[in-house]
């Protein structure tokens, strides 16, 4: 059995708050959220709600700003209807047993890289009661071959688009309405893991009600590229909405007031929403700057992956363990007011040595020239030397 180590769990909290207070006083942070202070995101969504609800009473159960936020969502995907939930976790859960329960197959085919077999502690299973199987465990989303072959009978098709973990990765349109296709000749459902849809749109230059379209059910985040504080929605047709909002509340997800998180999309949404197509440009010269500095500074080993990134987030994998390149970064932080990776971490899921770190190009990346992101690179990997010595 696992046993707590208090002396590491001291040391890892110790190097986070450094890590997280080089961040927040660097003047320049290329990857991650735009950086704002509990008194200031207040602030905002005070002049959210004195702008649009003055007048009004906090929402109780769904109400105001909720119902509001549903109903502009199921508008934005071209769905009937929407339920706000406080977690995507949970969104994602009650789409799924809702649909095997219309089917009437407890089947969820899905990657194996997936959210819900990553990230959730099996809850499809020790909560909904469903099985899953894996149509494929290349790092893609299963082809329409894949799917039409496979062996056993499955209720529902989940598509999380894009496969964070597989490196925000995207199909071509041909491949996913082919996918799709594969999915209805089995007479199954398709059910959309959209967290991060709303950046999908130049990849595949088609608009968010064609895309989400292509499925039964979408699942959508408020907060994972729009900048919300917390939330997801859950859009599909009327009825399956009313059927998700029952279970929406046996899960415990009907929250007496949601007001903060309400607005915080709302606004997610009229302002980040329509720059989520800048920064999906602008991560493309900044992945190859990054990647060419990175080499010119002295590392031997560096992939951005996808090369040319399918979204405005990508992976940057090196050759050197994670605690050695995260120093380098907090180091570079603390002495030039530069942070490249911002609070991000490096991680090893592969063998020793070899790291990885996800790097999302949003507003603050825009103030980044790609000369910038270059030098910066090469100073890094001079820090990463330094720390080896």
């Amino acid at each position: 059995m696992a046993t707590y180590d208090k002396e590491a769990a001291a040391e890892a909290e110790t190097r986070r708050a450094r890590r997280d207070a080089a961040a927040r006083a660097a003047s320049k942070v290329l990857s991650g959220p735009p950086r704002a202070t509990m008194p200031t995101r207040l602030a905002q969504l005070a002049h959210e709600a004195e702008a649009a609800y003055q007048d009004s009473t906090p929402d109780q159960y769904g109400t105001g700003p909720v119902r509001d936020l549903e109903r502009r969502t199921a508008e934005l995907l071209g769905m009937e209807d929407a339920a706000f939930f406080p977690t995507g976790t949970m969104a994602q859960q009650v789409a799924l047993r809702c649909w095997a329960g219309r089917t009437g197959n407890p089947v969820v085919a899905l990657h194996p890289l997936a959210h819900p077999e990553v990230h959730e502690r099996d809850a499809l299973h020790a909560l909904g009661g469903l099985r899953t199987v894996h149509p494929t465990t290349a790092p893609r989303l299963p082809t329409a071959e894949e799917i039409a072959d496979f062996e056993e009978p499955f209720g529902t098709l989940m598509l999380e688009l894009p496969l964070r973990d597989a490196g925000f990765v995207l199909p071509s349109w041909e491949e996913l309405t082919a996918a799709v296709a594969a999915a209805r000749e089995r007479d199954a459902v398709v059910h959309v893991d959209g967290a991060r849809l709303w950046e999908c749109t130049p990849h595949f230059d088609r608009p968010l009600p064609e895309i989400a379209g292509l499925a039964d059910s979408v699942y959508v985040s408020y907060y994972k590229s729009l900048g919300g504080l917390s939330g997801a929605a859950l859009a599909a047709s009327a009825d399956l909405i009313a059927e998700a909002k029952a279970w929406r509340h046996r899960y415990g997800g009907l929250l007496f007031q949601q007001y903060p998180a309400a607005l915080a999309a709302q606004a997610g949404l009229r302002d980040e929403l329509p720059r989520l197509a800048s920064y999906v440009l602008h991560a493309r010269p900044v992945a190859e700057a990054l990647r060419r500095g990175l080499l010119d500074g002295g590392l031997d080993l560096v992939r951005v992956h996808p090369p040319t990134p399918h979204t405005h987030q990508f992976q940057l994998w090196l050759a050197h363990p994670a605690r050695v390149l995260d120093e380098a970064s907090v180091r570079q932080a603390e002495r030039t007011g530069l942070s490249l990776f911002g609070r991000g971490v490096f991680t090893e899921p592969g063998p020793p040595g070899l790291s990885m770190t996800e790097v999302t190009v949003g507003a603050s990346a825009l103030e980044w020239t790609a000369d910038e992101v270059h030098e910066a690179a090469e100073a890094y990997a001079a820090l990463v030397a330094e720390v080896l010595e």
